[in-house]
């Protein structure tokens, strides 16, 4: 199961994805809300939190999360403050139930990850592809447009065509056609 806890705030945060089972983590931790309350409300604990990249909006409520709940931060980069374990290019990540495979898709920010299981055909896709065609900016620091267009170009590659669900940082998941937003977003990218 997968669950939106950052539906609904008004505040600026990217989404936060409460992915049960197995092994129940957090994708991303979000920020300005108080995500542990939002997270005792649906489970007792936590076994880690799973990033997609370390910007600020990501990341704000990373310690509370941690000490709330003693688990570790797995992301791509340990040498980043606040990341414990690296999750390397191409490893396999239990989310819930599944298995997940990481893609390095840097061009928004160098740590990005994002999350693939086949089965049941669901990508996370962190801040590197957004629903209708939309793309994550490249005007921050470590941001690159050519590098972006290959990491979006990477993730329509390796993604089976009847992917099912998409979860993004930010906005709604896509759950119609997913597999086209990210066809489109590869052409808006070489577009803008």
């Amino acid at each position: 199961m997968i669950a939106n806890l950052a539906q609904g705030v008004q505040a600026f945060t990217s989404n936060v994805f409460l992915v049960d089972g197995e092994r129940t983590v957090l994708v991303d931790a979000g920020a300005n809300f108080d995500v542990v309350a939002a997270v005792r409300e649906r489970v007792d604990d936590l076994d880690a939190v799973v990033l997609t990249h370390t910007h600020r909006d990501h990341v704000g409520n990373l310690e509370a999360v941690k000490d709330a709940f003693d688990v570790d931060a797995w992301g791509y980069d340990t040498s980043i403050d606040g990341v414990d374990r690296a999750i390397a290019d191409e490893e396999t990540v239990r989310l819930g139930d599944h298995e997940y495979v990481a893609l390095h898709t840097p061009g928004h920010k160098n740590d990005h990850l994002c999350f693939y299981a086949e089965r049941p055909g669901v990508l996370f896709a962190g801040d590197l592809i957004f629903q209708n065609g939309s793309f994550g900016r490249t005007d921050l620091e470590e941001g690159d447009r050519e590098t972006l267009i290959e990491s979006i170009d990477r993730v329509r590659a390796r993604i089976d065509p009847a992917l099912e669900e998409m979860h993004t940082g930010h906005g709604p998941s896509v759950t119609s056609d997913p597999y086209d937003h990210v066809e489109l977003s590869a052409q808006m990218a070489r577009q803008a």
